[in-house]
């Protein structure tokens, strides 16, 4: 057995690591705590010496006191340094004891620093909004509920008071305190409320009202659970004459009635807007200049390059994007999406949304409309599709010298293709140029309509060239 250690450095990287400087080691140490709340625990246990740099420097490494329902909070508040508390638990629904853990971590309620909870019981619900401490270091809170029937909460929630809020994330929570405590979050700068319930009702101008002293707030997702009631959608307002500014929203995300978010829209001006998502429910008649307004006022909307619409088993959508530099991917700016299943409501629902928002927009070059493959269920077509609903959908479209279309398209487009080839050659379309089909060649029938279509704008000196795909060329 050969006894010569040589190098013991080489054998003991521990007796290396003892020679280093403790803002050396704080250095290390915060990159290795950035992996997790509780990655602290394990530096800690390591000797004295580590023991005490963590604990001189709890700012500098960010040390949080993590807290869950199978955690024994009462034991670890005993133990350790009094640090910013973080719960984060998820309830599953084969899983929902520990309750009483996080109570015990709710009650100190001034070092309450995050808060996530998924999957709220609605027994914990109703123990935590009979709270009504204020939590005066809470930056984060995020609270989820599944249940059908969720508690509602007071306004005595959070005390009605959370100054240091950043985030706030409430998934069917029904909180009718919400306008009352947003005026206190002075340093919000994200706000997610996402299916909201019935009993959580709040108007346009509620949320307006709720907004506007948000002057930080960058992010802001509103999605209802359900659409409205016929005598709250008649109870529109006319859109005001001064709009209420809001300096750093940069994404808006909505999910609801189209008619609530013209109402939304029309009493905001974002200047710093980048992106925004609009889902709609499914209903009869779209009418939303309101929106088309909102759209030609934002900066980031003015210039859109290219255009995709996408039909799915669920839902369809428009897309503009734009390309900042050549050769990059083209960035999306905008997405408005219809929930509907059925083709020809897709078709008519997603026409009527094109014609009152998709205007004035001289720079739109590019379209594509496609079937959306990777999304199931498929869409089921149905054979009584009448052409003028496709050339109905394109008609705003009017900037556009480049269309494309997938493979499973082009036998429903090329019948309405055959109709411009009549009277309405140039009515369409007026700037097309090139026309981008797959590499597959179409039947006998669709091929001839197509021709037709191409026979007839030669005619009126605006020729269309037939062109193969290339993918690249569209993203």
């Amino acid at each position: 057995m050969n006894t010569d250690l040589g190098d013991t450095d080489q054998l003991y990287p521990r007796a290396t690591i003892r020679i280093l400087p403790d803002d050396v080691l704080l250095n290390v140490f915060s990159f290795y705590n950035d992996r997790s709340y509780d990655a602290w625990y394990t530096l800690v246990h390591v000797c004295q010496r580590w023991r005490h740099v963590v604990f001189a420097s709890p700012r500098r490494l960010d040390l949080q006191l993590l807290c869950t329902n199978t955690r024994p909070v009462k034991t670890m508040l005993d133990i350790w340094p009094e640090l910013p508390l973080v719960i984060y638990t998820r309830f599953e629904s084969s899983r929902r004891l520990g309750a009483a853990n996080v109570i015990a971590a709710f009650k100190q309620h001034d070092r309450v620093y995050r808060i996530l909870i998924h999957h709220i019981p609605n027994s914990l619900m109703k123990k935590i909004t009979a709270m009504k401490k204020p939590f005066p270091a809470l930056k984060f809170l995020d609270i989820r509920s599944d249940h059908d029937n969720p508690p509602v909460l007071p306004d005595s929630f959070l005390g009605g008071s959370a100054p240091h809020l950043e985030e706030l994330t409430l998934w069917n929570i029904p909180f009718p305190g919400l306008p009352k405590l947003l005026l206190s979050t002075r340093d919000l700068v994200f706000l997610d409320i996402e299916r909201f319930p019935r009993s959580g009702y709040l108007s346009p101008e509620t949320i307006v009202t709720c907004l506007s002293t948000l002057t930080r707030l960058e992010e802001f997702h509103l999605m209802f659970r359900f659409p409205r009631s016929q005598a709250e959608r008649a109870s529109r307002r006319p859109p005001p004459l001064v709009r209420v500014i809001h300096p750093a929203l940069t994404y808006l995300w909505f999910r609801g009635d189209s008619d609530y978010l013209e109402d939304l829209v029309s009493r905001i001006d974002t200047p710093s807007l980048i992106h925004a998502h609009m889902r709609f429910f499914n209903q009869l008649v779209f009418d939303t200049p309101l929106l088309g307004d909102f759209i030609s006022r934002t900066e980031a909307f003015m210039a859109p390059h290219r255009a995709d619409i996408s039909f799915s088993g669920l839902c369809v959508q428009v897309q503009l994007f734009r390309r900042d530099q050549p050769g990059k991917i083209d960035d999306r700016m905008l997405a408005l999406n219809v929930l509907c299943r059925a083709s020809d409501w897709q078709l008519s629902s997603i026409a009527q949304v094109c014609s009152s928002t998709i205007r004035s927009l001289p720079t739109l070059e590019r379209l594509r409309i496609y079937e959306d493959n990777y999304s199931k269920p498929h869409v089921q077509w149905e054979d009584d599709m009448e052409h003028a609903q496709w050339l109905e959908l394109l008609q705003p479209f009017i900037s556009v010298n480049g269309l494309v279309l997938s493979e499973s398209l082009v036998p429903l487009f090329a019948p309405a293709l055959q109709e411009l080839a009549k009277e309405r050659v140039t009515e369409v379309l007026p700037a097309l140029h090139n026309l981008f089909l797959p590499e597959q060649q179409p039947s006998g029938s669709v091929q001839e309509a197509i021709g037709q279509f191409i026979a007839a704008r030669r005619l009126s000196n605006r020729p269309v060239t037939v062109r193969e795909q290339v993918f690249e060329e569209f993203w």
